[in-house]
């Protein structure tokens, strides 16, 4: 009987030491995403981002908060830290990621395509920097978000068809941008949408009457935009 016991013990052994290589693996991963975003910002006046080193644990980094249960990055949270630069493609690795918050920044350039790799997100959050060029094309692959928010940005271009996929947000805000084109039938797709904010752009055409389908909205907001018609 001792020793059935003795291999059970075993092959616990060498699965938590597989397990434990395994998150330090990934874990190398997400660390090493972030010091290149880190090495992407070249404004940092208030030393936040000082405990980010290639010798500490990114969990315990300022912004940074891990999954308790896979020790990976979960949510990058730097809103209203004055921080200045662009924005590091390789954030799109950090495939744990639920939550990118960088609002109230001075960050500018474009937004990354490879950002819409983070399948598990469900907060993004660019507001109130100098972003410019579109939105990405494919931001419908970000098939888990709830919140997304570019409020205040340089963005111009069209409203990406792929954006109506995303069956479960609630909110979408591009308010205050230079987005023109008309806005898609397609946003009657968003049944879940509490808050569509898209005024301060370069809008034109007639209000789609599918907003009505939107049985869950709260707060619309198209002022200032060449919208015509009504409800």
């Amino acid at each position: 009987m001792e020793k059935p016991s003795f291999f059970v013990f075993l092959l616990i052994l060498h699965c938590s030491i597989v397990s434990l290589a395994w998150t330090d693996k990934n874990i190398s991963i997400d660390k090493s995403a972030l010091l290149a975003f880190k090495s992407y910002i070249t404004s940092d006046p208030y030393d936040f981002l000082a405990n980010w080193s290639i010798s500490s644990s990114p969990c315990n980094w300022t912004g940074v908060t891990c999954n308790t249960r896979h020790g990976r990055v979960h949510s990058l949270n730097l809103g209203g830290m004055d921080l200045k630069g662009t924005m590091s493609p390789q954030l799109g690795n950090i495939s744990f990621l639920v939550e990118l918050d960088l609002r109230d920044n001075s960050f500018y350039g474009q937004i990354p395509k490879e950002l819409v790799q983070l399948h598990r997100l469900k907060l993004f959050n660019l507001s109130y920097n100098d972003f410019h060029g579109q939105v990405p094309a494919k931001i419908g692959d970000l098939s888990m978000l709830e919140h997304l928010s570019f409020r205040n940005n340089s963005l111009n271009g069209f409203i990406p068809l792929s954006l109506f996929n995303l069956s479960r947000l609630e909110t979408l805000d591009l308010r205050s941008n230079f987005i023109e084109g008309t806005i898609p039938l397609e946003v009657g797709r968003l049944q879940r949408l509490k808050i569509l904010r898209l005024a301060l752009n370069k809008l034109s055409g007639f209000i789609p009457q599918t907003i009505s389908n939107l049985s869950s909205l709260e707060l619309l907001s198209l002022s200032y935009n060449s919208l015509s018609g009504m409800f």
